[in-house]
């Protein structure tokens, strides 16, 4: 603490979405925070702040994350990917492709987090993935609209169907 009583910023620099980024963050701000309020990355959603709902899943050196529960400080000198840095430019990503494909949103607050948790999913465990392994691996992700039936779907359609490219954090 300073002597005012105010807490000193902690001076971060990591990428996002393929672009090197330096940021003074208080220590408390969640990396859903600083993705949100300090870089205008509003399709990172925050639904619970628990880890719960999965609305505000990122890729953290290419793993889905939680970003609510993440200290922004813990992003210093690593890589994020959020929704708006995975489509290559006018081109969707082969997941955000399926899922527009096989309708697999219904409000789109989920999405996002949906989404990314995918991409880590097949980055992880190449295809051919059956039905449980893609519930498994969505399972921390809620969707209030739909009975997921759709979101399965458009997983398989990307794991069986094709290779996915890394997404890139800009580092190469």
């Amino acid at each position: 603490m300073t002597e005012s009583g105010s807490r000193e910023d902690v001076e971060i620099k990591l990428s996002v979405n393929g672009r090197p980024v330096a940021a003074a963050v208080e220590p408390r701000t969640t990396l859903a925070g600083l993705l949100r309020d300090e870089l205008g990355l509003t399709g990172t959603n925050i639904g619970c702040d628990t880890t719960s709902c999965g609305a505000c899943t990122v890729l953290l050196d290419g793993r889905a994350v939680k970003s609510c529960t993440v200290v922004g400080a813990q992003a210093h000198g690593r890589s994020v990917v959020t929704i708006e840095g995975l489509a290559d430019g006018d081109r969707l990503h082969p997941v955000q492709r399926a899922f527009h494909e096989h309708h697999a949103v219904q409000c789109g607050f989920c999405t996002p987090g949906m989404v990314l948790a995918a991409v880590s999913l097949l980055g992880s465990a190449p295809g051919p993935l059956t039905e449980q392994d893609v519930r498994l691996a969505l399972k921390g992700n809620l969707c209030r609209c739909t009975g997921y039936h759709n979101i399965i779907q458009a997983v398989l359609a990307v794991a069986n169907t094709q290779a996915v490219p890394a997404v890139s954090n800009g580092d190469e």
